[in-house]
């Protein structure tokens, strides 16, 4: 029976012998989750579960290893270079298989993008390397400053050794009882580094001509063929288009698909971009949804196999537009499976408002863990790689819970305390819920950040959580709660220096706030952002800094940038900030379209302001105390510091009170859900502060303080 809500996104469609239920595909996801030796454990198999559960019909598990000696793409992949390996891998599939859905492995070597081993790496040429963006990054020891990666070709003898290898993981793959095998071939891992005409400079068999570049793909696929049979369902997965010059283009990848059916696979899984232009490979916020789709749509021309397409897809409708338009056979989700697992449910039952969409934020999947060794989390789902969110457990007696702040930290706290049976208020000093996730909307670009506030607003609604709007309560007013969660955020700091109350002095609050009066939420008494001059100074390194730079550049403000640090925004994850600086100088992320920047914004590093004076003129030091002078209209203040008064007066005050988000420590999104889902996992009768003051409960029987 077709689905009256996505009949398309909902159609069986079969690969090679096997029928997959629906066209939702689970694109391969490196969680680095495994453990130290490869093996599966638990938290792996928990995180596949969890979304063959949702409804997702096709899982292709990410970044195995066929080699866990030359190349791991992350410290803790799964590995598929050992015999022994093979009872976990089968204990995986099992857990899909039991939830309807059909799976493979993807079996990738990183080659020169090892995370491990860091030296001796091999690719198919020699070359220096510098992908500050990806997983095996250079790692840049503290007072040391980078020099690139020395990478070395392989010998031909390397080659068919590991081409061997390939054939040997999918091997076991197939006995572990996977439906399918996919080769990783994008993003500059070792398949595409000898794919790749801008890579690979080899002048033997396996390089040069198309053909050539194309040979050790070849080989792996006549081995493992040869090792699992013909009708074994094998894939690959592959940029359509590099977007780098040099690189490869959609024209010869069209060829790579053409070749690789007359060669007998299954399918084709395009992706998108090498890790020299991260932004393509990652699609950070910038990318609108589905902007790598016209590449699938134009292989899809050329083959009778079924293509994949992926990259920034969210919501269901745009899916089931391009499976109707015939633009792709099967929609490829990552990041958006991470965020919510329960997806293709959803999307079935027609509850889309219910679907948690990716921010694309990549703060808790890349920044925060595997691109500095550690397992995948996600910034707005806390259930993933800490499973004591995916059930939580009744609180045994409900408690009254106060939250101060209605940002993400303090929304976050209220959701998980009523699921678990609390009663929650929130109290915001505001009329409008959403806190710092609010000044996105009117950045050019970021407003996925909205999503979240959205669907937390909404979630606010459905638990019945108590809101009490343009409220500051004091001491008193929190006396008959069993406890305080402060969450009142940061606030901007404000330099004891000549000039600092000027008029001509905001806060880049002041110049972010939006006036959307069409959204439900738009309070009426919100205050008109600030409309800032022609010449801009930003004070600042932080999230507001650079949201405020971003929407002044695309109006076309000429902007300077003074920070105290050695650059800017060193902490904002890789990718985001290739693009912003990419923008910053007038241009833009590849694969954009977005409107570019008149004049290039100017960053004054290693600085500090000592005055503001009346006509605009601003006095800047830097590191070796040499003053200069700017002249500009209009100067935002974007340092935040913890805006902490209150927690200290409801401390002194007796209360069982704890800081949560950026009243504790100014950090990200993830950093603020995390906290407010932490906090509100605590919550028990009983609970109390430690010697930290921090939230305990649940003490060892017989402890008692």
């Amino acid at each position: 029976m077709r689905n009256k809500h996505y009949p398309n996104l909902f159609t069986p469609i079969q690969i090679g012998d096997i029928v997959i239920p629906n066209r939702i595909a689970m694109v391969p996801t490196d969680i680095s989750s495994a453990n130290a030796d490869g093996s599966v454990n638990q938290r792996v198999i928990t995180y596949h579960e969890q979304i063959a559960k949702g409804g997702c019909g096709f899982l292709i598990v990410g970044a195995t290893t066929p080699d866990k000696a030359t190349g791991r793409p992350t410290v803790t992949c799964v590995a598929a270079d050992e015999d022994p390996l093979i009872p976990g891998l089968s204990h995986l599939a099992e857990a899909m298989h039991r939830y309807g859905a059909k799976c493979a492995v993807q079996i990738q070597h990183p080659g020169r993008q090892a995370a491990w081993p860091r030296k001796n790496l091999m690719s198919a040429s020699d070359h220096v390397l510098d992908v500050p963006g990806s997983a095996g990054h250079e790692v840049i020891y503290a007072e040391s400053i980078a020099q690139g990666k020395t990478i070395r070709a392989m010998t031909v003898e390397e080659i068919y050794d590991l081409i061997e290898k390939f054939g040997e993981a999918a091997w076991r793959v197939k006995q572990a009882g996977f439906d399918a095998v996919e080769l990783h071939g994008a993003h500059g891992y070792l398949i595409a580094q000898f794919m790749s005409p801008f890579v690979n400079k080899r002048n033997d068999r396996f390089g040069g001509s198309f053909i050539n570049r194309m040979r050790f793909t070849m080989e792996i696929v006549n081995r493992i063929q040869m090792k699992c049979g013909r009708d074994f369902p094998l894939g690959i997965r592959y940029s359509g288009d590099e977007w780098i010059e040099g690189g490869r283009r959609l024209d010869e990848s069209v060829k790579v698909a053409e070749l690789m059916e007359e060669m007998g696979l299954a399918y084709v899984d395009i992706s998108a971009g090498i890790f020299e232009s991260p932004g393509t490979v990652m699609d950070p916020m910038y990318y609108p949804e589905g902007w790598n789709t016209y590449t699938a749509e134009e292989i899809k021309k050329h083959v009778k196999i079924p293509v994949i397409t992926s990259h920034s897809l969210r919501n269901p409708e745009y899916c089931e537009k391009i499976l109707a338009e015939g633009k792709t056979d099967m929609v490829g989700m990552s990041r958006q499976l991470i965020a919510d697992p329960y997806w293709a449910n959803k999307a079935k039952t027609g509850k889309k408002e219910d679907i948690r969409r990716c921010i694309s934020c990549l703060v808790g999947c890349w920044q925060e863990s595997l691109m500095i060794k550690r397992d995948m989390r996600c910034a707005i789902n806390p259930a993933i790689g800490d499973e004591r969110f995916i059930h939580l457990q009744p609180a045994k007696k409900s408690c009254k819970v106060a939250i101060i702040g209605g940002g993400p930290a303090g929304m976050e706290a209220a959701r998980i305390s009523a699921l678990r049976g609390h009663k929650a208020t929130i109290f915001e000093s505001t009329g409008e819920l959403g806190g710092a996730m609010l000044y996105c909307c009117t950045v050019p670009g970021k407003n996925k950040m909205r999503w979240h506030a959205d669907w937390l607003r909404c979630r606010m609604k459905k638990l019945g959580v108590e809101i009490k709007y343009r409220t500051e309560p004091t001491a008193k007013d929190l006396k008959d709660f069993d406890v305080v969660l402060c969450a009142c955020g940061g606030k901007v700091a404000k330099p004891e220096i000549p000039g600092i109350e000027l008029s001509l002095v905001v806060t880049f609050e002041d110049v972010l706030r939006c006036k959307n009066k069409k959204c439900e939420y738009y309070p009426e008494d919100k205050a008109e952002p600030v409309e800032c001059g022609e010449n801009v100074l930003i004070w600042g390194d932080h999230f507001g800094a650079a949201d405020a730079a971003e929407k002044l550049g695309t109006a076309g403000k000429k902007v300077t940038i003074v920070t105290e640090n050695k650059d800017f925004a060193e902490w904002m994850e890789p990718c985001h900030r290739d693009v912003m600086m990419k923008r910053f100088a007038s241009g833009n992320g590849e694969g954009l379209k977005s409107k570019t920047y008149v004049h290039p914004v100017t960053v004054i590093a290693n600085a500090s302001i000592l005055e503001i004076k009346k006509d605009g003129t601003v006095v800047i030091v830097n590191s070796n105390f040499v003053r200069s002078m700017v002249k500009v209209d209009t100067v935002v203040l974007a340092k935040v510091v913890p805006n902490d008064d209150l927690y200290e007066s409801l401390l002194e005050a007796g209360l069982t009170v704890a800081k949560i988000g950026d009243v504790k420590k100014v950090h990200n999104l993830r950093g603020a859900v995390t906290d407010g889902a932490n906090a509100a996992l605590v919550i028990e009768e009983g609970v109390m502060l430690n010697a930290n003051n921090e939230l305990i409960s649940n003490l060892p029987t017989g402890v008692e303080l």
